[in-house]
């Protein structure tokens, strides 16, 4: 595990030395955006640390008030809710939809929060086969007594494979199910205003979706959300337990958060740059003859059969100061992989030396990949 000495940038400071930074989420590259940084100390000086207290007693601000209209209008639905990380927000919509739904089918590949919110009275619960809309419609006919809840990724997180909406949506929609899109790494990124994987494929207004999403990658801030109707935040305000619980987002966060979405909205070319940036990898990547991920997201793959060659090419990355790690995670996946991400702030530069060593490594271990 690496110990950062910096805030991420495009480099980021560790063990006394400089790397270009390959990793994590940061898309846009907001993550250390000096205005956001203002903000989230304006907010530290007016309000302090934090609020200590929950929502539902004495820990709803202003400015929490500010964020969640400020969220609604950027995904253009009428209301949000915010809590503490986007982690939590699985949970919290299916404790909330429970009573339209017996059986959850979820993609082999879901994230661990997916996992984790998944209601313990479910008996019914299936996997259908990454990606593979066929198999999931034979896993719903199967169990064609019960109502439907498809929950997926919308980018997934190791892969930056798309879930293919469009095909899900139809499914759910001639089984009258529900489909929840866990958007984590989508908000922000996906679609012609970055709302996401639903507006992506033209799904924005379609009933029956629900995104669950976070602050913490594209946005640059932290915190999770859910936007919808104010009928769905209503009731999670009132019945979540997740939500009604859990001490409130502390109000540097909050503030640093309406700083970012006002960026987002009055720079949309950095969705454009972080595209150009990605493309630009992934073409090099192909052109060396690695393995990756046929897809236009941020999350570019170098895919491995062998978990040694993985961890010899992040390896010999960091040697060359660039850090982009080999990922073991809790994630069902079928190869190994070391996870480059692209975001808004490379530089030409980085981007080119990133590649001049990926090729370097290349020639060294040819018969690897």
């Amino acid at each position: 595990m690496m110990v950062l000495e910096s805030g991420v940038g495009n480099y980021v400071s560790a063990g006394g030395q400089k790397y270009s930074c390959f990793a994590g989420n940061n898309y846009l590259g907001l993550a250390n955006h000096p205005d956001i940084i203002e903000a989230s100390i304006q907010g530290a000086k007016k309000y302090g640390i934090n609020f200590s207290a929950s929502r539902l007693t004495s820990g709803t601000s202003d400015i929490h008030l500010e964020l969640e209209q400020q969220l609604a209008t950027f995904k253009q639905h009428e209301d949000a809710v915010v809590f503490a990380s986007g982690y939590m927000g699985n949970k919290i919509l299916l404790q909330i939809l429970r009573n339209e739904y017996d059986a959850v089918f979820a993609d082999q590949s879901a994230h661990s929060s997916i996992l984790d919110a998944i209601p313990r009275d479910i008996t019914g619960f299936y996997f259908y086969d990454h990606l593979n809309i066929k198999d999931l419609d034979n896993q719903i006919q199967k169990h064609k007594s019960l109502n439907p809840l498809v929950i997926t990724d919308g980018i997934f997180a190791l892969t930056g494979e798309i879930a293919p909406l469009d095909k899900l949506y139809q499914v759910v929609k001639n089984n009258n199910g529900l489909l929840v899109v866990d958007d984590a790494h989508s908000t922000g990124v996906l679609g012609d205003h970055g709302l996401g994987t639903p507006e992506h494929f033209g799904l924005g207004d379609a009933s029956r979706i629900f995104q669950t999403e976070t602050m913490s990658k594209a946005i640059g801030a932290y915190g999770g959300f859910i936007a919808g109707s104010k009928d769905l935040t209503r009731k999670i305000r009132a019945q979540s337990p997740a939500y009604g619980a859990s001490t409130s987002l502390p109000p540097p966060l909050v503030s640093a958060a309406i700083s970012a979405l006002r960026i987002i909205g009055e720079h949309p070319e950095l969705r454009s740059k972080m595209f150009v940036n990605a493309a630009r990898i992934r073409a090099g990547l192909n052109n060396s003859g690695f393995h990756t991920t046929d897809s236009c997201t941020p999350i570019i793959p170098v895919l491995f059969e062998k978990q040694a060659d993985a961890i010899s090419l992040s390896d010999f990355l960091k040697d060359h100061f660039i850090l982009a790690p080999y990922v073991s995670y809790p994630v069902k996946t079928i190869q190994f992989i070391v996870r480059i991400t692209a975001s808004a702030i490379h530089t030409e530069q980085q981007i080119d030396e990133l590649l001049l060593v990926l090729e370097k490594w290349k020639r060294k271990n040819d018969d690897r990949c």
